[in-house]
């Protein structure tokens, strides 16, 4: 009886192995199918069909007509830049606002975090004509700031790290307070460090946000020379304004190669943020 229970046990994790296993093989072969024909240079002309696992012909020709004339690093440095400054302000904003929210006390503080929640559910397109307006009138259009100072309002950072901040002992900032520390040491020199993880989340999720961006820097960016990757690549075609599927896919795996990086990196953080912080279906 025993024998059986663990030979079933064993079939049906072999069951939920192969099915993930497949599960995980349709989700990878699109990118899988990129990167082969990337390498495949007479996918310009034509595209494979039925698509090809591997390329007939490995050839690096598409790459080095991407780095050509230099705009995909041109490229690569705005998106990077606005990135960096992105992400320093939004998780700066961040850490502030939840901790202001976990551990302040204030007059109407639960309406102003309703406030916060609110924004949440206000689509981007409904705020992009006011903002358009207001940087307009601020005469920064076509200029990176319109790009970086949006993240500033991170509603959704605030609330993880509120909900992070509500998961760590309340007896650390009340020795902090008996010491004489005030509200901004007992931040800095308390709960600062033991941010680690869900600054890393709010990093990867914000690095994300900024480099994939593309309504709202088409709309504010027309100099060519202040293109992100994003804009490059819907504007990467021919002469005749045909699109190269080969260029079109190498460029596609350019652009995607810093989050993937990142994510890598940063992964085993956003795994410890979500077992300490209240997402956790506890």
């Amino acid at each position: 009886m025993v024998r059986s229970v663990k030979t079933s046990g064993k079939i049906n994790r072999l069951f939920l192995f192969l099915f993930l296993l497949a599960v995980g093989m349709i989700m990878i072969y699109p990118f899988w199918w990129m990167v082969s024909v990337s390498f495949d240079r007479t996918a310009n002309i034509s595209i494979p069909f039925p698509p090809r696992l591997f390329p007939e012909t490995f050839d690096l020709f598409n790459y080095k007509l991407v780095f050509e004339n230099g705009a995909l690093m041109t490229a690569y440095g705005n998106s990077l830049v606005i990135a960096f400054f992105s992400v320093l302000l939004s998780v700066v904003s961040a850490l502030l606002g939840g901790y202001a929210f976990s551990r302040g006390q204030f007059k109407g503080k639960k309406l102003l975090f309703f406030a916060v929640l609110a924004t949440m559910m206000i689509p981007f397109e409904a705020r992009l004509i006011p903002m358009f307006t207001m940087f307009n009138e601020l005469g920064l259009i076509n200029t990176k700031y319109p790009l970086i100072f949006p993240a500033v309002i991170n509603a959704l950072g605030i609330v993880l790290v509120k909900q992070y901040f509500d998961n760590l002992p309340e007896g650390l900032r009340e020795s902090a307070k008996i010491d004489g520390a005030g509200e901004f040491k007992i931040f800095f020199h308390i709960f600062a460090p033991l941010t680690g993880p869900i600054t890393a989340t709010l990093a990867i999720l914000s690095f994300q946000d900024s480099w994939n961006s593309f309504l709202w820097p088409l709309v504010v960016i027309n100099d060519q020379h202040l293109k992100t990757v994003p804009l490059f690549l819907s504007s990467f075609s021919s002469e005749n304004g045909g699109r190269l599927f080969g260029v079109t896919m190498a460029t596609a795996g350019m652009s995607i190669l810093p989050i993937l990086l990142v994510f890598l990196f940063f992964q085993k953080y956003i795994i410890r943020s979500i077992a300490l912080s209240g997402l956790k279906g506890e």
